[in-house]
Parts: C-alpha cells; structure tokens; sequence
C-alpha cells in the first residue's frame, strides 16, 4: 500500500487532479461507511475518467486491489452558481405525474 501512496500522486497530477480528502478522519452522521475516505478533484469529468483509464493508474491500481476493498465512484460536480430549484420542481413535475 505505501508504493501506491507513493506513486498514485503522478498518476492524477497530469489530469490536474489533486487531492481534496486524504485518509482524515470522518463521522458517519447516517448509514454505515466502513474505512477511511479519498477523495481526488479534476476539473471536470472527462479528466477523471482520461486518468482512470491511463496506463499510469492501471498499472498501480492492483497494489490497492491487492490490499484494501473499497469504493471508487467518479461523480460529476456542478459549478458554483449551482441552483437545485430546476431539480426540485422537475421532481414535483414528475411525481405529480406519476413518473418518478
């Protein structure tokens, strides 16, 4: 697991990723979550995937596989402007329809 710690830094660095939670501690407020949490940043979705795919990430990946289960999402962020109002009522619209 070291060598991964090690090494996975450059694996993201030319997708501009960086890290945004490392292995701090966390408090589970619902549900249940096992384990301690990563959390990597890029500056868009297209970039995490591109370095999920790179061969520098592939061939490093198996050392986590090796030693650690877990949880890998890639999950689109919305821009700082965000307004979830289109979202709720899309879900009033949908569940007055009987369609969500």
């Amino acid at each position: 697991m070291a060598e991964y710690i090690e090494r996975l830094p450059g694996t993201f660095g030319p997708y501009g990723g960086r890290y945004l939670v490392h292995f701090k501690q966390h408090e589970v407020k619902e549900g249940a979550w096992p384990g301690s949490v990563v959390m990597i940043g890029f500056s868009g979705i297209a970039e995490a995937r591109a370095w999920w795919d790179s061969p520098a990430y592939r061939e490093i990946a198996p050392l986590r596989l090796r030693h650690i289960e877990g949880y890998i999402i890639l999950v689109e962020g919305v821009p700082e402007d965000y307004d979830p109002a289109p979202a709720a009522q899309a879900l009033r619209s949908a569940l007055a329809t009987g369609q969500a």
